[in-house]
């Protein structure tokens, strides 16, 4: 079981957007809140990255060719060939459709940069606690053989972008969907699981990893602390303690927390009747788990997914 994939596919609320921004020196851009998470991924040139005034303690962030950044929350924010430089909000006038993705062109006849931007449709309303701990800005310089995964990604994207060719349309959305696992691998990976808190640590854990894989693997079964504790080897009080600690809440209410998150992409994905949902994340009636439902979503199953196919 892939934590880190289970955790992002359980937030999608649909595919990638994005489009390719190419400014000439000198440019600015503003970019309004996304619902979900942005990215950017430089293709040539530089830029800068500057956070909206209502963002304290955000320093802007200096991008190169190859450099990546993710915004977790979607937050409004500017590009720019220069921190100084003032920006305009993106224009319809600006916009070139063309294969595969679309052209934001932008600023005088200066020195040229080229990125792709864009967003991931995630359900920021209930965010799984691995996104919700992530910093608001990720900042991954994939030059001088750094994260060399996403580098290659990166540079896939860019020849295709340069070079449109037959199965371009496919492949382009293909790389962009990737493109977020790659980067929170790489995020991942930089932290040193000895020293990291929080899930960072969490999915390198020698008795925490196997019991969220458990967890994810079978949300029907009925566990208990004691029955997951003895999966890995600790006692009840141990593993509370260091399950709680890394991942920020309890093990059984991390568990009920993934019995709604899976209830909701059923309610969402399928025609699955409510007695089969209830069975599949561990409630023996539908009425128990019609009840857990609406403490958890405010709503009853069969209004969340009326709602859900309407939206």
């Amino acid at each position: 079981m892939d934590i880190l994939t289970e955790a992002l596919s359980s937030m999608r609320t649909g595919q990638p957007t994005s489009v390719r921004t190419e400014g000439r020196a000198p440019w600015g851009l503003r970019l309004p809140p996304v619902a979900g998470a942005g990215f950017h991924v430089v293709l040539y040139g530089t830029c800068w990255l500057v956070p909206l005034d209502d963002a304290p303690g955000l320093a802007p962030v200096a991008l190169s060719p190859g450099d990546v950044v993710f915004l977790r929350d979607g937050r409004g924010h500017i590009l720019a060939d220069h921190p100084d430089t003032p920006a305009v909000p993106e224009r319809p006038d600006q916009f070139r459709p063309s294969l595969p993705i679309g052209t934001v062109s932008i600023g005088g006849d200066g020195p040229r940069t080229s990125l792709l931007c864009g967003n991931y449709h995630l359900d920021q309303g209930r965010p799984h606690p691995l996104v919700r701990q992530l910093p608001e800005i990720i900042h991954l310089p994939t030059r001088h053989g750094r994260h060399p995964e996403l580098s290659a990604a990166v540079q896939l994207l860019g020849a295709e972008l340069e070079n449109p060719r037959i199965g371009s349309t496919g492949i382009v959305p293909a790389l962009i969907d990737s493109l977020l696992l790659y980067i929170l691998r790489a995020w991942f990976e930089d932290r040193p699981a000895a020293t990291a808190a929080g899930w960072a640590a969490a999915l390198g854990d020698a008795a925490v990893a196997p019991a969220l894989t458990a967890i994810h693997e079978a949300p029907s079964t009925a566990w208990t602390v004691e029955s997951l504790a003895g999966r890995v080897g600790l006692s009840r009080a141990a593993f509370a303690r260091r399950f709680t600690h890394l991942v920020g809440e309890p093990p059984m209410a991390y568990l009920t927390r993934w019995r709604m998150t899976t209830a909701a992409r059923l309610l969402r994905e399928s025609e699955a009747p409510l007695t089969t949902v209830a069975a599949q994340t561990g409630y023996g009636s539908e009425y128990a788990f019609a009840k857990a439902f609406k403490r958890e979503y405010g709503q009853a199953p069969g209004g969340y997914r009326r709602e859900a196919r309407t939206a």
